[in-house]
């Protein structure tokens, strides 16, 4: 029996905390304009609590990683639930700006406690060759959350604007309990002292740890992570406002066209994604994926028809979902017992570019509608060149200490 089969119910509690998250986070969507009016903010109050988020994350993400190989994964999944619970309760019931702050910013711890965890969990509980399928699972779960999550939360609502915070925060309470009482740790004691005593000494500031990334193998596909994170950020951030002023696209077409291409992702991580990843290799699957989000994205100023556009969207995203487990799954090879800590450093270059990315997309669009989607293609052809580049010298390096051994 495969280690695979044989975790499948821990495998479907982890998709079950990582869909809950990702899904309260697409809660906020379709009644932030209702909620702006009752608390009286505006659009950049609105973006900088989405900031704020992102940037808590960002900086948690590190050191979430680094204890939950310490501490286990268990624990951190467990804590993130609650404290993300937490976070969504208070957002409901309050009505000042600093408390809003609080809670996205309680939301974001929770998040980075809880996604390196999930990601180093997967990684314990499956072979080199079931990796991918595991990893495609759990990236599935996310997708699928962002995807029902502004549905769900519009239905809710209508019931009354905080309700949906309030069934958040049930959700991941229950998840939290179920979580504590049937998930059992993947790390051994053993395993646990192990890593306490090679994180001693080591500092645990953000800062420092982004530094130590730049010497590890698996520091391209952090980059390609940033990438990835900034270019599908800036893609999505401008795309409404993009079609609406280029095309006069409606509401109804836009959530169309990007729930299409965000459910064809979430299908492909669950069935395929493990075979095509064993058939091609992580290197050929992220190398084809960069070149081909990035032509796309640029052939997004080209095209002209509803149904073009429908399709040029669903290959970036389809790109997209499939460039993100291939590389965790990469980079969970390299990491050996480095598990958690590289997943956390994943993490937290999400996390910077979602932070930069409506950023620089916003400052682009103003100056010009094609801009944003310009300067992606280019960031993911850049992408594209150091993914070839790095393989080259991998490849060079091996022959080199092959001739050497010799």
């Amino acid at each position: 029996m495969s280690l695979f089969t044989k975790n499948r119910g821990a495998l479907l509690l982890l998709m079950l905390n990582i869909f809950l998250v990702f899904t309260g986070i697409g809660l906020v969507i379709p009644i932030m304009p209702t909620y702006m009016n009752e608390l009286h903010i505006n659009g950049s109050m609105v973006g900088l609590l989405v900031a704020a988020f992102s940037a808590t994350q960002l900086i948690f993400s590190p050191l979430a990683g680094r204890l939950s190989d310490s501490l286990g994964r268990k624990k951190m999944i467990v804590s993130g639930m609650v404290i993300f619970a937490c976070s969504e309760l208070l957002f409901g019931v309050v009505s000042t700006s600093p408390l809003l702050f609080l809670s996205r910013m309680l939301g974001g711890i929770g998040a980075a406690f809880i996604m390196p965890a999930v990601m180093a969990y997967t990684a314990d509980m499956t072979t080199s060759e079931e990796r991918a399928k595991g990893m495609g699972f759990i990236n599935a779960a996310i997708t699928t959350g962002f995807i029902i999550g502004p549905g769900i939360g519009g239905f809710i609502a209508e019931y009354g604007i905080r309700v949906p915070f309030y069934a958040a925060f049930a959700a991941a309470g229950i998840a939290a309990v179920i979580t504590q009482l049937v998930l059992p740790e993947s790390l051994t004691s053993q395993m646990r002292e192990d890593a306490k005593a090679k994180s001693l000494g080591v500092k645990q500031n953000l800062l420092a740890q982004l530094v130590q990334s730049v010497r590890e193998p698996y520091f391209l596909s952090l980059v390609i992570v940033f990438v990835m994170s900034f270019g599908l950020a800036n893609y999505e951030t401008v795309f409404g406002l993009f079609v609406d002023h280029k095309f006069g696209f409606t509401p109804s077409d836009i959530a169309f066209i990007i729930t299409f291409g965000s459910i064809s992702g979430a299908v492909v991580q669950a069935t395929v994604f493990g075979w095509i990843l064993n058939r091609f290799g992580e290197k050929l699957v992220i190398s084809t994926c960069l070149v081909t989000s990035s032509l796309f994205v640029l052939l997004t100023l080209w095209v002209q028809s509803y149904w073009m556009i429908v399709v040029v969207t669903f290959i970036v995203f389809l790109s997209i979902d499939i460039l993100r487990p291939a590389i965790g799954t990469q980079m969970s090879k390299l990491a050996e017992e480095q598990q958690g800590f590289v997943a956390g450093l994943n993490s937290a270059y999400t996390s910077l570019g979602n932070i930069i990315g409506p950023v620089v997309a916003g400052y682009l669009f103003d100056k010009d509608i094609n801009f944003p989607y310009i300067s992606a293609a280019l960031v993911l052809a850049l992408s594209f060149v150091l993914s070839l580049l790095a393989g080259r010298g991998k490849r060079s390096a091996a022959h080199t200490s092959t001739s050497y051994s010799d």
